[in-house]
């Protein structure tokens, strides 16, 4: 898992008021994880256009929706670990250029986005939502993919 299941439980109460069991719980980690991964490969691909060989913050296509969320997030005060975040990423192949030291901080705060921008894209979808079934979960998957 890329966050302990206590956390990302809260976090989608926290942010949606939403019901995970343990099977939405391996399907938003894995969601996560890859989203996270895609960040990185374009950070990759634009730290190599300005000539660096770490990716810098500037280099990943965070949005200006993103990072409001990500400051609506940081409220929640949910502290999330780097090691498990790291684990996970190790299962992806790996990258051309290395996170820096500031995006390595700030990969918690990334993911603890992307769990926000799951949880509250569900309740958009259907605002009387509650328990996520798996047409819901397919579905924010794909517009996850869309859009990051």
């Amino acid at each position: 898992m890329i966050v302990g299941v206590h956390k990302m439980e809260k976090l989608f109460r926290e942010a949606a008021s939403l019901d995970v069991d343990k099977n939405d719980l391996k399907r938003l980690s894995d969601l996560v994880g890859k989203k996270l991964n895609d960040l990185l490969i374009i950070g990759v691909r634009n730290a190599s256009y300005n000539a660096r060989d770490l990716i810098m913050e500037p280099d990943l296509p965070l949005t200006k929706g993103f990072l409001e969320t990500m400051q609506g997030f940081r409220k929640l005060e949910s502290e999330l670990e780097l090691q498990p975040i790291l684990d996970h990423l190790a299962q992806y192949p790996p990258l051309e250029r290395e996170p820096s030291a500031d995006v390595l901080e700030l990969l918690p705060d990334i993911v603890g986005t992307l769990i926000v921008v799951a949880a509250r894209t569900m309740k958009v979808m259907d605002p009387k939502v509650v328990n996520p079934d798996t047409e819901m979960w397919d579905r924010v998957a794909q517009i996850m993919d869309l859009t990051l």
